[in-house]
């Protein structure tokens, strides 16, 4: 029971969550379905503590639990990166007809099979995660990392001028190790963990190092340099590329659920050689995938369907509503408009009435 009574429900790879109407930095998840216990800011004799009980409420893997247990700063930031991934997820995908939808069976279902939206899913979750934790170390909300610990760079002058570089290094490791490793024998487990590591590559090339000038009048007498990770949203713009080129892989058992051999690879418009030989994983940064996905236009065990989704004209109705067709509906509607800034310290906008039209897929 939240406080205030309000709560936002998030749907993400892990499960359905809710969580009190509270910051971002309250919020709690783990790998797996969880259950949530609202965060308490009132003073607790016990606050030291207090994270193991949260990390045994995670229905986590004992290494997994382990690592939460270990470091106060990790449940929460698990929880930043899951909500934060389920929220750029359902951003990359809202004019798709799969719109990220992950809530109950239908997370379960798509993450047992190897669509390109499995793929998707674990590479979004391992840079939600990857993105998270190097920001919690600058952040100073870690106890076992800092800043940035790159042998180029000055911590102790990055703090000093408040340049503290986002630290990747101690990021990856983290996740690598929670993560854990896989039977090399299971094609999923080994598709899996290569969508996974796309995803912390990503973040890993969109490192930037940025620079801060210091002296009298501007001038550059000093100079502070610090590695910065590129904003999540590109990140997983980045990823939704790398969704729309996703290379198949032919597995000869055609179970992409079970366990077997890679017997040919193939990328959009290439052939597969002919005959059948064993051959490892690919070596590339593109996602992997092991079948071709559903349409997701009618109800299904992976999604909701299209019907009554909302589309827009001359944009996405055609291709969302699978040549359905599009109902449209006129409405009156309300919004602020010709805003201007009054000192101080307050924004004075007026209310215009607008028609617009609204389009919903038919069934």
């Amino acid at each position: 029971k939240c406080n205030n009574g309000l709560y936002m429900k998030l749907f993400s790879t892990f499960g359905l969550v809710y969580v009190c109407d509270t910051p971002l930095s309250k919020w709690l998840t783990g790998n797996e379905p969880l259950s949530i216990l609202p965060l308490s800011s009132q003073p607790d004799e016990r606050a030291g503590k207090a994270h193991y009980k949260l990390c045994d409420r995670l229905k986590l893997e004992k290494k997994q639990r382990r690592m939460c247990r270990r470091d106060p700063g990790v449940a929460e930031t698990l929880m930043e990166a899951i909500s934060m991934s389920a929220l750029e997820c359902q951003y990359q995908f809202r004019f798709e007809r799969w719109n990220c939808t992950l809530e109950g069976r239908y997370r379960a279902n798509i993450l047992k099979r190897g669509f390109k939206e499995t793929a998707f899913l674990y590479a979004i979750s391992s840079a939600g995660l990857t993105h998270a934790m190097a920001k919690a170390c600058s952040a100073g909300r870690m106890e076992r990392c800092t800043c940035d610990e790159a042998p180029d760079l000055e911590n102790r002058k990055a703090w000093q001028w408040g340049g503290c570089g986002d630290n990747l290094k101690y990021s990856n490791k983290f996740v690598k190790d929670f993560l854990g490793k896989r039977s090399n024998k299971d094609l999923r487990a080994r598709i899996d963990m290569h969508n996974s590591n796309v995803g912390m590559k990503v973040i890993k090339a969109g490192v930037e190092t940025t620079c801060k000038c210091h002296g009298v009048s501007g001038s550059c007498t000093v100079q502070t340099c610090w590695r910065q990770l590129a904003p999540f949203h590109e990140i997983g713009k980045q990823l939704k590329q790398r969704y729309e080129t996703s290379i198949r892989v032919v597995n000869p058992s055609n179970d992409a659920t079970g366990e077997g051999e890679i017997s040919q690879t193939r990328s959009q418009g290439q052939q597969p050689s002919p005959g059948p030989r064993t051959e490892l994983i690919p070596r590339t940064s593109d996602l992997l995938h092991i079948e071709d996905s559903p349409s997701f236009c009618r109800p299904s065990k992976y999604s909701l369907g299209t019907t009554a989704r909302k589309c827009y004209k001359d944009k996405n109705c055609e291709a969302i509503c699978c040549g359905r067709g599009h109902n449209t509906q006129s409405r009156v509607v309300t919004r602020p408009c010709q805003c201007q800034v009054r000192w101080c310290c307050y924004v004075e906008c007026k209310q215009c009435t607008q028609r617009e039209e609204v389009y919903t897929c038919k069934g």
